[in-house]
């Protein structure tokens, strides 16, 4: 099964890196609040560039430039598509549903492309499901740290 993560990331302002493992790749978005448990909210996602399979597992401090700052596995797992065909091929249409398997969130999401910005935006919604109010404690599920221990 693919691999999914959450990392806490402590640059210029906190957010969380949410990636999926597509293929050869963590498919990625800087999401500013983190997935939402409730239905009933939408979260900015902000697509960034793919990353390396191994930076899945990466926790700890990025040096100066470009992203430096602390970053934790908030949450790890598996994923499975929701959507129809490949998830490759949704992701290029813009719309992926997908059920997340992890230590701290387990349910539904779906990704929605939205218009506009430099870099693409999608939206993050949570499906209604038995994954609704899910645990969000802030410490990390690899080291038991939190962001501000690193």
């Amino acid at each position: 099964m693919p691999r999914f993560v959450i990392q806490q990331h402590a640059a210029r302002t906190l957010h969380y890196d949410f990636r999926l493992q597509v293929g050869r790749v963590m498919k990625s978005w800087a999401v500013p609040k983190g997935l939402s448990t409730d239905p009933r909210e939408k979260r900015l996602a902000v697509e960034v560039e793919d990353h390396s399979l191994g930076y899945a597992k990466f926790e700890g401090r990025i040096g100066s430039g470009y992203g430096a700052g602390r970053v934790l596995v908030w949450d790890a797992g598996t994923w499975r598509s929701l959507t129809e065909g490949s998830a490759k091929k949704a992701l290029q249409e813009g719309h992926l549903s997908f059920w997340l398997d992890g230590a701290k969130l387990r349910g539904g999401w779906t990704l929605q492309r939205t218009r506009g910005g430099a870099k693409p935006q999608w939206l993050v919604i949570k499906r209604r499901d038995e994954g609704v109010g899910a645990v969000t404690s802030p410490e990390s599920v690899r080291s038991g740290r939190t962001i501000d221990e690193l």
